[in-house]
C-alpha cells in the first residue's frame, strides 16, 4: 500500500510539474509525460506510449487532460485517472484565474507581449520534434499499413484541404478495422 502512495504521489508531482510549467498546449506536454514516463521512470514503455498518445489525441477534449487520463489509469486504474487529471488542471487554472484578475496590466505589457511571441517559436520546435518522434517510430516499425495511412493523411489533409477531424474519424475506423481482423486471425 505505501509503495501505491509513493506511485500515486509522484504520478501527482510529475503531471503537476508538467502542466505547470510546459507552455504550448497538450502536444507539448505529451512529448513531456513521454519523456518522464518512459525515458525516466520506465513505467510505460515506448510502443504503449504511442498507444496512450493515439488513444489521447482522437478522445475530445484538451490534449494534455486527455493524456494525463489514459497514463493516469495504465499507472494506476481509476484513482490515477483522478490523481494526474487533478494534478493537470491545477496550474492552468490557477495561471488563468491569476491572469483574469490582472488582464488590463498584461494585456498592454510589451514585455508580456514579447515573451508570448518568443514562446510561440519554442512551441513550433517541440510540436516539430513531436511530429519527427512519432513519424520516426512508424517507420522503424515497417508496418506498411501504418505507413500508407501516414502519408494518405499528410495528403489529404495538405494538398486536399480536408479537415483533419475527418481523417482522425476515418483512421479510428481503420485502426478498430485492422484490430479486429489480427484478434480474428489470432483466435483461428
Amino acid at each position: 500500500m505505501n509503495r501505491d502512495k509513493h506511485k500515486l504521489r509522484k504520478l501527482f508531482l510529475s503531471t503537476l510539474y508538467l502542466s505547470a510549467f510546459t507552455f504550448g498546449g497538450g502536444y507539448v506536454i505529451v512529448t513531456l509525460m513521454r519523456k518522464k514516463f518512459v525515458s525516466e521512470y520506465h513505467w510505460i514503455d515506448e510502443d504503449e506510449m504511442l498507444d496512450l498518445i493515439a488513444i489521447a489525441q482522437s478522445a475530445p477534449g484538451a490534449i494534455a487532460v486527455n493524456g494525463a487520463i489514459v497514463v493516469g489509469y495504465k499507472l494506476a486504474g481509476l484513482i490515477g485517472v483522478i490523481v494526474s487529471v487533478i494534478a493537470t488542471i491545477i496550474p492552468p487554472f490557477v495561471i488563468i484565474s491569476a491572469i483574469s484578475v490582472c488582464y488590463e496590466v498584461f494585456r498592454t505589457n510589451l514585455i508580456v507581449a514579447l515573451m508570448l511571441e518568443g514562446m510561440q517559436a519554442g512551441v513550433g520546435a517541440v510540436i516539430a520534434s513531436v511530429v519527427f518522434e512519432m513519424g520516426t517510430g512508424i517507420v522503424k516499425e515497417k508496418n506498411p499499413f501504418s505507413l500508407v495511412i501516414m502519408a494518405i493523411s499528410f495528403i489529404v489533409t495538405y494538398f486536399f484541404h480536408v479537415n483533419v477531424v475527418y481523417v482522425i474519424l476515418v483512421c479510428i475506423v481503420l485502426g478498430l478495422i485492422k484490430t479486429f481482423l489480427q484478434k480474428g486471425r489470432e483466435k483461428a
